[in-house]
């Protein structure tokens, strides 16, 4: 029966590692086999070899014939020269002493061809990991500096606020102005004004009429029910020809975008409450 060392596939798609067998040479690639004398993985860097030495020398003296994949294995682990040496004490050539001599000689040579590769290795995955390093810190930096380049190209902003100042007033003035947080019972839009909106609302005492300018901004819906801020001594002021007279003013502020904010209070601030 002729035997032959070589490979039998194992693992997954992609990520194969094989048995290092001696096998019948008419039995299928990943078959049956007689022996199991180590295992070979090629996913690693160096790939990594597990040998039984003694079972694969035994098989080559018998006249097995390794596969070309399995004869650089069995190259590398020594297997093949400690055979050449085997031979040449088998013939005279010199004695077993000797060639025990050389064959550890070149196991240490190879020990320190292997140690060496395998530093080399390490040296280069960390220059590789500081080059990697290095490059994404650039342009990190670069990212950065563009950034900062853009914002100080781009226009400062211009504020839409009004910084338009009124009349100073003294405080003994401001302390006369009556702010009270009101409740809106009623709000609807008037017929004679697109911009005006007539809102009743009770300041804890009685109930007043305010008309703002807020219609549109505000839908009478949006204010039904929320508490706000008036200006509650404000003496009175007839509007649309003396239709309607308005009792007071509510607090507002105009937006960003040209529009219009109203501060609404919470369900705990009690209506009539002072505002100072």
């Amino acid at each position: 029966m002729a035997v032959k060392i070589r490979l039998a596939r194992h693992g997954k798609k992609g990520y194969a590692f094989y048995h290092i067998v001696a096998a019948d040479s008419r039995a299928p690639r990943d078959g049956k086999f007689i022996e199991k004398l180590g295992t070979y993985n090629p996913n690693t860097n160096p790939a990594t070899i597990d040998l039984d030495f003694g079972k694969a020398l035994d098989w080559l003296q018998k006249g097995a014939q390794p596969t070309d994949t399995c004869r650089a294995i069995l190259s590398y682990k020594g297997v093949m020269y400690k055979k050449h040496l085997l031979g040449g004490v088998a013939k005279g050539a010199f004695t077993e002493t000797e060639a025990e001599a050389r064959f550890n000689k070149w196991m240490e040579a190879k020990a320190g061809k292997i140690e060496a590769k395998a530093n080399k290795l390490a040296t280069d995955a960390k220059s590789a990991e500081k080059a990697r390093l290095a490059a994404e810190a650039k342009i990190k930096e670069e990212r950065a500096a563009a950034i900062a380049e853009k914002k100080a190209a781009a226009p400062a902003e211009e504020s839409s606020v009004d910084f338009t100042h009124e009349a100073e007033i003294s405080y003994d003035d401001f302390c006369k102005v009556e702010l009270r947080v009101a409740e809106v019972r009623a709000c609807e839009n008037l017929k004679e004004s697109k911009k005006l909106l007539h809102l009743t609302v009770f300041d804890g005492e009685r109930e007043r009429c305010i008309l703002s300018g807020i219609a549109k901004w505000f839908k009478p819906e949006d204010l039904i029910g929320k508490k706000l801020g008036i200006v509650c001594n404000l003496a009175p002021r007839p509007m649309m020809k003396g239709k309607y007279v308005s009792e007071g003013m509510i607090f507002a502020a105009d937006t960003a975008d040209g529009g219009c904010s109203i501060p609404f209070y919470s369900d705990d601030t009690p209506v009539g409450a002072r505002i100072h």
